[in-house]
């Protein structure tokens, strides 16, 4: 009777709780939320004073007194209590604030984060009121979003570039026969554009100018029309206000490194996997989500270097947050069938 009643009064959410972005699906209704993975707090106190788009605003530009902080690194848990903090907000914000609500919540989490690091995802979004916690690993929910047949008993690849972390994995028979995870994504772009105008032109910009420069004219691949961006910062010699023009090819060039550790990173995966799911490949290719996926030339590059057919996922920022909302329709089926739900609670769905 109680299980009904949490039924007839939540709403079922699934989280993609990445370090730069986290969205929120609720069932039925597709994703409600998009917000960064940001919060504000005061630094004495450390009360909580903003979360999301309204804290990221404030990134590089607080007095002493206010700090903002990312609580996930590498698309893992680096501040608990914050992260708690976190969770619980978006959870009241998508239910209108209400304390009354008590939803079933299906978390993606990078496959190579150890028991102890899922245990605080999990304990976070149950101390901040979810009913029951679903795990599911990053790349089975990217692939299952971006609409692969996982179920089927032939080989699916999905490479998932997120914020902070990057995945690579084979799929068959709804099981991820190979995965990889590294922590170089989309924070690791912007760290290496800020490092290489540091170098080269002697200026120092932030976080939220790297990343407009790597959305403005970033590449991997060459471009039929380079592009230029007038940058400002900071003059590392004297620490007054420089204007620079930069170029595509320059940021092509600072790029690079940290490209190049996820293209071996891929092919690491691939020759591991199973030669009968290698031969599927070569027709299917792969298909790459996440942030990282928009950056131009990105499936260009991974076509040459593997020699696979490569394509970006039809909506490559959503495909983690859609996965989970269609495992919630699963764990619905398996209510309606009699199967015990708590035989898939506190473990992956789509582990090795």
């Amino acid at each position: 009777m109680l299980d009904f009643l949490f039924g007839l009064f939540s709403n079922d959410m699934g989280i993609d709780l990445g370090t730069a972005n986290t969205l929120v699906s609720v069932k039925d209704k597709g994703i409600v939320l998009r917000e960064p993975s940001v919060v504000a707090l005061d630094k004495e106190s450390k009360r909580v004073l903003a979360v999301g788009a309204e804290a990221k605003k404030m990134l590089g530009r607080t007095p002493d007194s206010i700090v903002t902080v990312r609580p996930l690194k590498n698309g893992v848990i680096a501040d608990f209590e914050v992260t708690q903090q976190m969770i619980k907000y978006f959870i009241r914000k998508v239910h209108h604030r209400s304390s009354l609500l008590h939803p079933r919540i299906v978390i993606s989490v990078p496959s190579g984060i150890t028991e102890v690091e899922r245990r605080a995802v999990q304990e976070s979004a149950e101390q901040a009121g979810a009913r029951e916690v679903f795990l599911i690993d990053e790349a089975m929910a990217s692939a299952i979003g971006a609409g692969l047949p996982v179920s089927e008993p032939n080989a699916s690849m999905i490479v998932d570039i997120g914020g902070g972390a990057t995945e690579a994995a084979v799929i068959s028979l709804g099981g991820m026969v190979v995965s990889k995870c590294i922590g170089i994504a989309g924070d690791e772009f912007d760290e290496a554009i800020q490092q290489f105008l540091r170098r080269k032109h002697n200026i120092i910009i932030g976080e939220a100018t790297s990343e407009t420069i790597k959305l403005r004219i970033g590449s991997v691949f060459p471009l039929k029309e380079e592009m230029t961006m007038e940058v400002k910062g900071r003059d590392q010699a004297n620490g007054l206000p420089k204007t620079v023009i930069i170029s595509s090819e320059e940021v092509r060039q600072a790029l690079k490194e940290p490209v190049t550790i996820i293209i071996d990173m891929i092919k690491d995966a691939l020759e591991e996997t199973p030669a009968e799911l290698s031969a599927d490949l070569v027709d299917r290719g792969i298909i790459v989500a996440g942030g990282g996926a928009l950056l131009r030339g990105l499936p260009d590059l991974i076509r040459q270097e593997t020699e696979l057919p490569v394509q970006r996922a039809e909506d490559p920022l959503t495909c983690v947050a859609v996965g989970t909302s269609r495992y919630l329709e699963v764990l619905d089926d398996i209510d309606r069938s009699g199967r015990v739900v708590l035989a898939s609670k506190r473990r992956s769905a789509g582990g090795k």
